[in-house]
């Protein structure tokens, strides 16, 4: 699955993932490979995703998330 983590200044992330967990405004969540479609608002906190087995964190101070098609699009403040 693609993920793409783009702030107003720059891309953060862009590339293969095998999965995201994301500071949802309801709680976390975590996003894995044939995910149903979904838009959400994000809560400040940290977004961490595993790419070719390594975990790595990126902290967010808000934003949203559009799930679809094997494709995540997050943008942040």
């Amino acid at each position: 699955m693609v993920l793409e983590i783009i702030s107003s200044e720059q891309i953060l992330f862009q590339g293969e993932v095998e999965s995201i967990t994301l500071p949802g405004a309801q709680g976390s969540f975590t996003v894995l490979e044939n995910h149903a479609s979904l838009v959400s608002t994000l809560d400040a906190g940290t977004i961490e995703y595993v790419t070719a087995g390594e975990r790595h964190s990126v902290p967010v101070g808000g934003g949203f998330v559009d799930v679809d098609n094997n494709r995540v699009a997050v943008c942040v403040r």
